[in-house]
């Protein structure tokens, strides 16, 4: 009963328009190929710097997560161990416990066996030298990443001035005759870029913090582990 009710209706309409002869206005949709390239020259360069710089954020963003996620996987039982390898006097169990472990922690608690009969300040500044090393690793081209959350939406921003530019420079030509359509190509510019690069900025701006924050998690960790290795260190043989 609804559905051959909306069917009258429909016909009705339909044959209403064609009886009055009223054009039906259609609907435009512009696609989103369409709406990247639609700003000019200006607006195409914008919008291909901010393609490119999406590409390198979203790498670091992959490269980086994955290099931490494997830096925190720490085995429960390394630590356990490498405790039980130095108070029994099997350095270099423990050594090769620490090669054969590829990991950050494992590598600055290696640095830190290779000094064992040495003063403990010398143990100590060898682990935190190794520490130091292994962060700097860990936070490789994270600078780039923020420097793309940073500068997108400057970027993006230049683009809306140059639209605007546009803009006004039609308006100019076109004297007191101002049509949208001389004008379209400007706004667009204008509007597409401002979206673009506040777009790549926000995703950038967020996977930064989030690989700052995992990297903190590991940094943790590797305070951790050291300070109690040089806790075994002072237990007594």
């Amino acid at each position: 009963m609804l559905l051959s009710f909306l069917l009258q209706i429909t016909q009705n309409g339909a044959e209403t328009a064609e009886t009055t002869g009223e054009v039906v206005p259609q609907e435009k949709t512009l696609s989103i190929i369409e709406l990247l390239t639609s700003g000019g020259i200006g607006g195409q360069i914008i919008m291909l710097t901010l393609l490119i710089f999406s590409v390198i954020a979203i790498y670091i963003f992959v490269e980086r997560l994955s290099a931490v996620n494997k830096a925190a996987k720490i085995d429960e039982n390394f630590m356990n161990n490498i405790k039980d390898h130095v108070l029994s006097g099997k350095i270099d169990a423990a050594k090769s416990l620490c090669q054969s472990t590829n990991s950050p922690v494992s590598r600055m608690i290696e640095k830190g066996i290779s000094r064992i009969g040495k003063p403990l300040g010398d143990v100590s500044a060898a682990i935190e030298n190794s520490g130091k090393l292994e962060v700097y690793k860990l936070e490789n081209n994270l600078s780039t990443l923020a420097t793309i959350s940073g500068a997108a939406p400057m970027i993006g921003f230049l683009g809306t001035v140059i639209g605007m530019i546009l803009t006004f420079h039609e308006m100019t030509l076109a004297g007191g005759q101002v049509n949208l359509d001389m004008l379209s190509e400007g706004i667009f510019t204008a509007m597409t870029t401002t979206v673009a690069g506040l777009t790549v900025g926000i995703v950038a701006y967020i996977a930064y913090n989030m690989l700052v924050s995992k990297v903190s998690k590991v940094i943790y960790k590797m305070e951790a582990t050291a300070t109690e290795f040089i806790d075994v260190l002072h237990e007594p043989a």
